[in-house]
């Protein structure tokens, strides 16, 4: 791989996901492309800023959003970041670009009555798959884990008996999240049916599918989609939809709002995040005072 010096320090040094490693590669195999097409050049390390914004103009004429252009350059850059820092060139490319400019989404949470009347809903059924999708919902909103950090827990990330969840968030940072009692009683339901599992393959795993395999990002999606499209005529409706709705309600229920940061791992935060008895023992204080459901 021609970028592999670059994908290993993006690995070991920066702690970065594999999912993202691999964004920056494809990012990159695409620029090459286009320079190789363009300018009949088969290397990137010498271009210059004229040639990126060719490139970048292509792009536009393509449709592609400014967003999703931003990001493709921001991983271009941090390519030439890294080989300014391995003496590889003498000059980044990009230094003095400026970049596109982009509208603001606006993420509408979902109100406490539209996940109150998903839940109910799932208070119906007493299966596998249902008890499960209960308890997804259940964790995405009273913990604001993502969608990759759930489908990533392992059984032992669980801790019933102090009713707290290890969460490996971005770059490997580490954080313990409170569960409340009522996703404390769900958690054991749900461990209960699948025990029961005809076969189970990824047997470390948290979160399985009924064929005993390692649950995986787009069924996570549609689990959150197909339900709340019953209660919900919002446009989005995804796993971060619900975790911004637990930051909102939260926040909205008077909480602290360095405590919701810790709570949701954002990368503002100091290094690993492993609390100590007392932080730990006060963020639940925080949690449990200011979460809609926590009197459930």
């Amino acid at each position: 791989m021609p970028f592999s010096p670059f994908t290993d320090y993006l690995l070991l040094e920066k702690n970065y996901s594999k999912l993202t490693v691999n964004a920056y590669q494809n990012d990159l195999n695409e620029f090459l492309e286009f320079i190789i097409n363009e300018y009949d050049s088969n290397s990137i390390n010498q271009v210059n800023y004229p040639q990126i914004r060719n490139w970048i103009v292509t792009l536009v004429e393509k449709g592609i959003s400014n967003r999703t252009i931003n990001r493709k350059v921001s991983a271009l850059n941090t390519y030439y970041k890294f080989l300014l820092k391995t003496s590889d060139i003498e000059l980044n490319p990009l230094s003095k670009h400026k970049a596109l400019k982009t509208s603001k989404k606006i993420q509408v949470p979902f109100s406490e009555t539209e996940i109150e009347s998903v839940l109910d809903y799932l208070n119906l059924a007493n299966d596998f798959e249902s008890v499960r999708n209960k308890f997804i919902i259940e964790l995405f909103y009273s913990t604001g884990i993502r969608r990759i950090e759930l489908v990533e827990l392992k059984l032992s990330s669980l801790d019933l008996a102090n009713n707290t969840l290890k969460v490996l968030g971005k770059r490997n940072k580490e954080r313990i999240v409170p569960l409340l009692k009522s996703v404390v009683e769900t958690a054991k339901t749900y461990l209960s049916f699948r025990k029961s599992l005809y076969s189970i393959k990824d047997g470390q795993q948290l979160f399985l599918t009924k064929k005993g395999v390692k649950i995986y990002e787009t069924l996570v999606y549609r689990i959150i989609n197909q339900y709340f499209s019953l209660a919900s005529s919002k446009v989005k409706k995804s796993p971060h939809i619900l975790r911004h709705s637990f930051a909102t309600h939260l926040l909205n229920q008077g909480a602290d709002l360095n405590a919701v940061k810790e709570l949701l791992g954002h990368s503002s935060l100091a290094s690993t995040q492993v609390y100590t008895h007392n932080s730990i023992a006060e963020l639940k204080k925080a949690h449990i005072n200011a979460h809609p459901r926590s009197k459930k």
